[in-house]
């Protein structure tokens, strides 16, 4: 089954999976590529390699006292690790062969680290662990990793056996198995399978955990690859069903023939049989777009409508409807997202206010619009309101089961859900679900066969529980529910706003033992992200609370701009040149902390990951002095190159471009990499990344402890060779970077 939610390939990074959300369907069977960061967690950890031989720095300000020294010229002009760049050129593989050696033996050699990584494994290998559903073709299939399934297995059991304590599976495909067959590290990227009998599916494999993806036919009748079906070669692409034997796909059709970004903008309908060269063009946008792809769109009615989203930014879309006589433009807002179809209406996210036939829907609106209508006129659209957030209140997710819709939302990031169910020809009556308060709610599964839907419940210190709705009814019972993982009897969770440099009131949770001290020597950890309309909310990480909050820690998430807490305009408030809003939101926060006793610079240490390493090292440059302990994972921090690293083109968007002058001074202001100075203290940071990131890449952490080893400044490096824009391609590898983090967090904050 295709559906479309925002499809463009996302640069979020969350490092606080732990094994409670088991990556929230990270690899789900259903053709999802947008997934919000708070959901998606990549079990991160990093290690790192430093300049100098000597023991990492202990105590009290250890790290504070290098001063670095302006670093050196070379043959590419002022930025002498341009080689760095070759993401697998030997010379460059040798650099980072050599900081691993470094690196390893520091953190490993800890006294912490054996019981840390000991504890991380029984976390993520724990038995008691939610197998999340994906209902398809009247089953439930589940991708699973254990220590027996070290690169997983895709299974399948019958709804009843699922919701018993403990269900038989059957083994649809092992994935150990195949990378042995193909010697080669594969990892399961998910399906797209045809609707309605949803058993066609063309299976999404990558090496090693890159973007870049081979698309095979697969059929869950046989639990074979079908012989002589659909075989798409490696690339980043996108295939969806037109039928049962038609594709339309997105790809490079001609070798390098690809937008800026690195994605297909060519789309072609592929016949069962046919050779690639003989698929025909579709639709053909720019090399200027982000992407070009196609989507199908279903409603458990039987209303399909297939369409063309031309990816011209980020953020915004022109839409087209495939038809018999050609495609078609749709006369839709360019920062739409089309979230699904329920009983012949298109529902649909508004990032942008709509005006139109004399009423104002408003940015953040969920509408609705008739599909035959759209089908018959494209252009002449008429859209129905279905829900307007308030200020502090934004949508989540939206999906549709048979006949209904399904909406999670956030209350001053306190998640809410409710079922929407169509009424007459245009209106819809509105249901509340009764689900716990003061957590997260994510929308887990839903069927177009049926109205059954999962929901999961989650916080920071309640274990994660799925719910199986009855979207007719309402009705919630308890499918499953994950074992504590950790003690949180001895803590507690807060809520707080600290003050932005101008004014604004920043949310943020904090974790900490009921009996902490406002002393200002409490062990803190603060979090953040802030970008691409992404929401961080409360969430069980068994990780986290056994490495880090059993041990006394404390732990902050930081709500600030950029993200999605509180709807599109609390991201454009820190989009290009405003983004220094969201730096100063972060450092606010943590003043906050400061002011409130809860911590100092000594004891404070900061955490983030892809757009939030970009963050981590903003501040890093910015306020050197606040922080003790800096982990930068999969980063952006040369902001002056990132245009020309991996599918860096794509968040323009975001970012702004240094080919405007503008944007140029802002990006050359803030980027990380550009304004690391001599004469500074800085503190021991720890980058840590992938060799097979083929979205932000391994080249601006390789640079960044470069020129930090060139200024005579101590840092951490690791260089994780697989596992694409994450922590690892499987799980033992996951808690091996989380050991190596909370070795470093302890070290530097608790030591």
């Amino acid at each position: 089954m295709t559906r479309h939610y925002r499809t463009r390939n996302t640069l979020s990074f969350d490092d606080r999976k732990g094994s409670g959300t088991d990556a929230r369907k990270a690899l789900g069977v259903k053709h999802i590529l947008h997934a919000s960061a708070a959901l998606v967690m990549l079990a991160a950890v990093a290690v790192a390699t430093r300049s100098v031989p000597a023991a990492p720095a202990r105590g009290a300000g250890a790290n504070q006292t290098t001063i670095a020294k302006a670093p050196p010229t070379g043959p590419h002009g002022s930025d002498p690790f341009l080689w760095l760049e070759s993401q697998t050129g030997a010379r460059a593989m040798a650099w980072v062969r050599a900081q691993n050696a470094k690196t390893l033996p520091v953190l490993q050699g800890d006294p912490h680290f054996k019981r840390f990584y000991a504890d991380a494994l029984k976390v993520v290998d724990a038995k008691g662990r939610i197998p999340y559903p994906e209902q398809l073709d009247g089953a439930v299939y589940n991708f699973w990793e254990d220590a027996t399934h070290v690169q997983g297995i895709w299974r399948r059991t019958s709804i009843t056996s699922y919701e018993s304590p403990r269900p038989h599976w059957t083994t649809v495909l092992d994935m150990d198995a195949l990378s042995k067959m193909r010697h080669e590290h594969v990892v399961f990227r998910g399906a797209t399978c045809n609707w309605p009998n949803e058993s066609d599916c063309l299976i999404q494999l990558s090496n090693g955990g890159e973007d870049a993806v081979t698309m095979r036919e697969f059929s869950l009748k046989n639990d074979r690859f079908v012989k002589g079906g659909f075989d798409l070669p490696r690339g980043k692409q996108d295939a969806s069903w037109l039928n049962g034997d038609t594709l339309l796909v997105s790809r490079a059709w001609t070798p390098g023939e690809l937008t800026k970004s690195g994605y297909a903008y060519d789309v072609r309908s592929l016949k069962r049989g046919e050779p690639l060269t003989s698929a025909r063009e579709v639709f053909k946008g720019e090399p200027s777009d982000v992407s070009v792809q196609a989507f199908t769109l279903l409603d458990g009615s039987g209303h399909r409508l297939t369409m063309i989203d031309r990816g011209v930014s980020f953020f915004s879309s022109k839409y087209f409807l495939v038809t018999s006589n050609g495609v078609a433009p749709v006369a839709l807002p360019q920062k739409v997202g089309i979230d699904a179809m329920v009983d012949g209406r298109v529902v649909l996210t508004l990032d942008q206010n709509w005006n139109i036939d004399g009423t104002r829907f408003p940015q953040g609106a969920l509408v609705s619009l008739d599909a035959s209508a759209l089908q018959a006129h494209p252009m002449r659209l008429h859209p129905t309101l279905i829900l307007a957030p308030s200020a502090r209140e934004s949508i989540d997710s939206v999906a549709a089961t048979k006949n209904k819709l399904i909406v999670t939302m956030y209350d001053n990031v306190r998640g809410r859900a409710f079922v929407y169910s169509p009424v007459g020809a245009t209106a819809w009556n509105e249901q509340r679900l009764a689900l716990p308060d003061n957590s997260s709610i994510g929308i887990d599964d839903t069927s177009l066969h049926n109205d059954h839907a999962y929901l999961s419940v989650t916080g920071f210190l309640t274990p994660t529980t799925l719910w199986s709705l009855d979207a007719t009814s309402g009705a919630l019972a308890i499918a499953k529910a994950l074992p504590s993982q950790f003690d949180a009897s001895n803590d507690v969770v807060e809520q707080h706003e600290a003050t932005s440099k101008d004014g604004t009131k920043i949310p943020y949770f904090i974790v900490h033992p009921k009996n902490m001290k406002l002393d200002g020597a409490n062990p803190t950890v603060l979090y953040g992200y802030g970008g691409f309309q992404i929401s961080l909310t409360p969430v069980y990480s068994g990780i986290l609370g056994k490495l880090w909050l059993e041990h006394g820690g404390v732990y902050v998430v930081a709500n600030i701009r950029g993200g999605g807490e509180f709807g599109p305009a609390w991201h454009d408030a820190a989009l290009t040149i405003h983004r220094q809003r969201a730096y100063d939101d972060f450092y606010a926060v943590a003043q906050d902390l400061i002011a409130r006793k809860i911590t100092s610079p000594r004891r404070l240490g900061i955490q983030g990951g892809s757009n939030g390493g970009l963050l981590m090292g903003v501040e890093f440059t910015q306020h050197p002095n606040e922080w003790n302990a800096v982990d930068i994972q999969v980063p952006l921090l040369d902001m002056l190159r990132y245009e020309k690293i991996d599918a860096g083109a794509s968040w323009v968007g975001e970012y702004g471009s240094v080919s405007n002058p503008v944007q140029r001074a802002f990006l050359a202001k803030i980027s990380p990499y550009n304004n690391l100075r001599g004469g500074v203290a800085y503190p021991e940071p720890f980058l840590w990344t992938t060799t097979k990131d083929d979205r932000v890449g391994p080249q601006h952490a390789r640079k960044f402890a470069a020129k930090l080893a060139a200024m005579s400044v101590p840092y951490l490096f690791y260089e994780v060779t697989e596992g694409g824009h994450g922590a690892g391609a499987n799980l033992k590898e996951d808690a091996h970077t989380s050991a190596l983090e909370w070795t470093y967090f302890t070290m530097k904050l608790m030591e």
